[in-house]
């Protein structure tokens, strides 16, 4: 199974956050990861945030920002799908990044089959979307 993460999961890879046991055990028991483009600056703006709010020291900021970079090429990277974004923005009203999420996982569904992708985020509005959409969508303790 294809694991899609949004930011929101992939953050808990690099933070020791409600949950991130449960991302951990997803991204172990998946075939492959999958993301969009925007996951990496997402991710590397919140950890800065984190850090600004003192919350990590500059050198977990580091580590995690280093982490990323290494990780990155290991990911499934899905391009925009700009139209459809829009399409579910509209019809979820969804936040941009949270519609390019969802635009990306479900176009990788389609091409990979809806048995083939699983769907991570810890975004409530998100993840109802996801379902909606007829993604498999993981919750913490399953």
């Amino acid at each position: 199974m294809i694991l899609y993460v949004d930011s929101s999961s992939v953050v808990k890879l690099y933070l020791d956050e409600p949950h991130a046991d449960d991302v951990v055990a997803w991204v172990k028991a998946a075939d492959a990861l999958a993301t969009s483009r925007v996951t990496y600056p997402e991710t590397a703006s919140a950890l800065a945030r984190r850090h600004a709010r003192r919350d990590i020291s500059r050198a977990h900021l580091r580590l995690s920002l280093h982490d990323l970079e290494r990780a990155w090429d290991e990911y499934l990277v899905v391009d925009l799908a700009e139209r459809l974004a829009a399409e579910l923005a509209v019809r979820h009203v969804l936040r941009g990044f949270d519609a390019i999420h969802l635009a990306a996982a479900v176009t990788l569904r389609d091409a990979v089959g809806s048995d083939g992708v699983a769907f991570s985020s810890f975004d409530e509005a998100l993840s109802r979307a996801a379902v909606a959409e007829g993604l498999i969508v993981l919750e913490p303790g399953s």
